[in-house]
């Protein structure tokens, strides 16, 4: 997922892979083939990023496991750009940039937060392992649509932002009941034909998106810093910024429906 997963999203072309010409490949300079492998050797740190979330987790450190799996966010945030730019589909051809970004974004943004989200405490007893079991089976299933994105670059339905939910499971805190019911929502909203932004390449009211996620990120920090407990001003402005993220496309839809 380059991106906020939020990229489930990756950068990496299969096509263009299998069209790159070899011997390109091997008149290209040692440095270059070696600086575009490192790119890979980047996008899969964040598989370990995901294991130290994960140790974190079982050890109930909520925060030093958003910590990793924020570190993990970055990885996938900077990774696509740097791909393109050392032009790493033609100069490493047999590695799939592909696989390997939807390998590390499953682990980091369901498989993970689906262990915390069932473990949490924060679901009723008996749901909370069948919640979790969903999570990670839809999440599987999401990142194998090839219709999970738009031609306008947006997702189509919930795109499994799974650790984006765990985290707003552990700030807004809701009685168990609600909670698993939000989270049973949003696991059949994954499959609902409604479009979700893409933080980054939507490039309709892009300079709000981007000022939003500039925000959001600076919120996500100091909530982690101060372990969850912040004023609800703080948790209304992350609120806020969740909702747009996820409704804004739908309501300007509406409206444009209204005024045809």
């Amino acid at each position: 997922m380059a991106g906020m997963q939020m990229k489930a999203i990756p950068d990496s072309n299969p096509a263009a892979m299998d069209q790159a010409d070899p011997q390109v490949t091997v008149n290209a300079p040692a440095r270059l083939r070696a600086a575009a492998f490192s790119v890979h050797v980047f996008t899969a740190l964040g598989a370990g990023m995901a294991l130290l979330a994960l140790l974190e987790a079982v050890r109930e450190h909520w925060s030093s496991m958003f910590g990793w799996l924020g570190a993990a966010l970055v990885i996938d945030g900077v990774d696509g750009p740097l791909a393109r730019r050392l032009n790493v589909v033609r100069l490493q051809p047999n590695w799939s940039g592909e696989v390997l970004d939807l390998v590390v974004d499953f682990v980091t943004y369901v498989f993970v937060p689906a262990y915390a989200i069932a473990t949490s405490g924060l679901l009723l007893p008996l749901a909370a392992p069948l919640l979790g079991v969903a999570i990670a089976v839809t999440g599987a299933l999401y990142f194998a649509d090839r219709r999970m994105k738009s031609d306008d670059n947006h997702f189509r339905g919930f795109p499994g932002l799974w650790n984006l939910v765990a985290f707003y499971l552990f700030l807004l805190h809701l009685p168990p009941a609600l909670g698993s019911i939000g989270i049973a929502v949003l696991i059949v909203l994954t499959f609902v034909p409604f479009h979700v932004i893409h933080p980054v390449r939507v490039q309709r009211l892009r300079w709000l998106t981007l000022t939003l996620m500039a925000l959001w990120s600076v919120l996500g920090l100091y909530v982690l810093i101060r372990d969850f407990d912040v004023p609800l001003s703080v948790t209304i402005a992350l609120s806020a910024i969740a909702a747009y993220v996820v409704f804004s496309d739908s309501a300007i839809r509406l409206l444009r429906s209204f005024n045809a």
